[in-house]
């Protein structure tokens, strides 16, 4: 039996080592990847922007570790929860995780300085900041008019973890909580990671049942989405194919799902011509979800398989390595991480694992216990 603690532990430093692994190379397809780096297998990997001007790279620094805002929201969310210790909402995301990201300064490994996290955010992320603090809206309409990506997605685990075993008031919780951050495929891409999430908390749980979780709860395209790429990824993995064989067919699957494919880097002359992409859709889906779950069933949740294969696989890596990383860390506890891989975290991030685990888990099963004490009263009330 693996413990709470332990699975939690899982989860933190999971999502900062898919973070830290697939940051080097994201938004590199995964031809460039496979031109410039062969293989991506280790944290200590040469950011492709490393030689570039200061101007390109935007003053930040990347490899050898270092996360990016995937980790560091995460993190703030656990804060949000540590100081709040109940269950979150949207009005929460426009109060106390808006403090979080734009009030109280954290470090920032890739300026290697302490300031506040909206500093480092991307546009759609401080979002959140513009809508519900500066428009002053309702929080639960937040998300309205934002970009739709994963940035939702990325960060939700912890609503996953103080709902362990009950992936349907994770799922609840991630949606009305994220509402006020994202909206359409973006939002129910959040609600669908903290449901896979809290599934993985169950004893003796399978890499089937996490999709069949995943599968139940998603809704519109972003259910065909995880339906078609999961069953791919069986297909593939009875057939023993290659990895070139399985992203090919991956970006294949998704392109009536996601209509950006390699095109994900923003330039000057792209201004002004009419798109779809990242608008809402209800038959639409993010890559990242249905391609993290795609290669936990490729490689029947082989942990480091699983988060390498997805972030070689190219485009947004590092959210794809959260999002698998987050999943089997939670399944798996920290067993399955290398300690170098643990050290060298650590190291450059400035994080303390071990002291985020315990506060966070300490939190977490006060907010379970509560749950559980009012189930045991209803259940009072059917007898």
């Amino acid at each position: 039996m693996i413990d709470f603690q332990d699975r939690v532990k899982g989860v933190l430093i999971s999502t900062a080592l898919g973070d830290a692994l697939g940051a080097p190379v994201e938004k590199l397809s995964y031809e460039e990847i496979k031109k410039q780096y062969g293989r991506v297998n280790s944290l200590h990997t040469k950011w492709y922007k490393e030689d570039l001007s200061i101007d390109e790279s935007l003053g930040k620094r990347r490899g050898n570790g270092i996360v990016t805002d995937d980790t560091l929201m995460t993190l703030a969310l656990c804060n949000v929860y540590e100081i709040e210790k109940r269950h979150l909402d949207a009005y929460d995301m426009a109060n106390e995780f808006a403090k979080e990201i734009a009030f109280r300064k954290v470090y920032i490994p890739e300026f290697d300085r302490d300031t506040i996290l909206i500093e480092r955010l991307f546009y759609p992320e401080k979002h959140i900041f513009l809508r519900n603090v500066l428009a002053n809206c309702d929080p639960r309409e937040g998300g309205y008019g934002n970009m739709i990506n994963c940035g939702a997605a990325m960060y939700i685990a912890p609503i996953g973890i103080v709902n362990a075993g009950n992936p349907k008031g994770a799922y609840d919780e991630a949606i009305s909580f994220a509402m006020a951050h994202q909206a359409s495929y973006g939002l129910e891409a959040a609600g669908v990671l903290a449901a896979c999430v809290s599934k993985a908390f169950e004893e003796n749980i399978t890499i089937a049942d996490i999709v069949e979780t995943a599968i139940h709860y998603a809704k519109d395209g972003t259910k065909i989405a995880i339906q078609e790429i999961t069953d791919l990824a069986q297909k593939f993995k009875d057939e023993n194919a290659t990895l070139d064989d399985v992203v090919d067919g991956f970006h294949e699957c998704l392109e009536k799902f996601s209509p950006m494919k390699n095109d994900v880097h923003r330039k000057i002359e792209k201004l002004g011509i009419p798109t779809n992409h990242y608008t809402p859709s209800r038959v639409w889906s993010i890559e990242e979800l249905p391609i993290a779950l795609g290669f936990i069933v490729y490689n029947d949740g082989e942990y480091y398989k699983s988060i390498y294969d997805g972030i070689n696989s190219g485009r947004d890596t590092d959210s794809i390595g959260v999002m698998i990383g987050v999943i089997l860390g939670a399944m798996n506890g920290t067993s399955v991480i290398d300690v170098e891989d643990i050290n060298t975290l650590e190291g450059i991030n400035k994080l303390d694992f071990n002291q985020l685990a315990n506060s966070f888990s300490s939190v977490a099963k006060q907010i379970i216990a509560r749950d559980i004490a009012v189930f045991e009263e209803m259940k009072k009330i059917l007898e």
